[in-house]
């Protein structure tokens, strides 16, 4: 945990609060110890599944069991492109193998001229719902804020917002009272801490890092709900 102070303009300067609870991973992220980044503090890991039609992670199905073993929670991620929604969440779901206990999450990014739309963003969450009776987690950052502009969509802010913002004042886009679960630092850009007990990142030392508000037991209870 650490205690960062902010003093951005318009705001009064306080304590922003870091829990770092929860790494997000995939192939060329390095792990020496499950067992000792849960040691460490870390109490859930969201793993890369697939990417787009036909992409697999290939660490995905292998650090799954490791992860739970060491008594953590298990996620899964697919990166949003802008092939046919129907195969993307085919691939996602044969590959994730989401049992009632495992996070999904929709990856909203820039992806070069392959990036996916927003009506697809939709299109994927929604077709997630119908097969697992749960709504998905959103992931986002500057893409989701420039698409959505100003506007309060209903339909988005009815999912989790996992908010990917590299400063001291992370906020929501207005479809969202606030995010549910925020990565403040990729490992390089964004404040400390940066590293984990056991889990060293990727060759460059780069580690995705996410804090969580609430208390151990509240993260477990909504790790796999249909919260929003």
């Amino acid at each position: 945990m650490a205690a960062l102070r902010s003093n951005a303009p318009g705001l009064r300067p306080g304590p922003i609060r870091i829990h770092l609870v929860v790494v997000d991973l995939y192939h060329l992220d390095r792990v020496t110890s499950f067992r000792r980044a849960a040691q460490f503090g870390i109490r859930g890991i969201i793993h890369k599944a697939t990417t787009g039609a036909t992409g697999k992670d290939a660490a995905y199905a292998k650090r799954r069991q490791p992860v739970l073993d060491a008594g953590m929670l298990w996620g899964a991620y697919h990166w949003g492109t802008n092939a046919n929604v129907g195969k993307q969440v085919d691939n996602f779901l044969k590959t994730a193998k989401p049992d009632d206990h495992t996070l999904v999450a929709l990856d909203f990014e820039r992806s070069g001229n392959n990036t996916m739309t927003l009506d697809q963003a939709r299109e994927f969450l929604t077709r997630i719902d119908e097969e697992l009776g749960r709504k998905a987690v959103i992931y986002g950052g500057e893409l989701l804020k420039i698409r959505l502009d100003n506007e309060r969509d209903a339909f988005f802010g009815s999912h989790r917002l996992w908010l990917a913002q590299y400063g001291l004042t992370p906020k929501a886009q207005r479809s969202w009272d606030k995010y549910w679960l925020w990565q403040y630092t990729d490992g390089t850009a964004g404040p400390d801490p940066k590293t984990v007990s056991g889990i060293p990142g990727d060759a460059k030392g780069n580690l995705d890092c996410n804090s969580y508000d609430g208390t151990p037991e509240h993260l477990a209870a909504e790790w796999a709900c249909d919260r929003a």
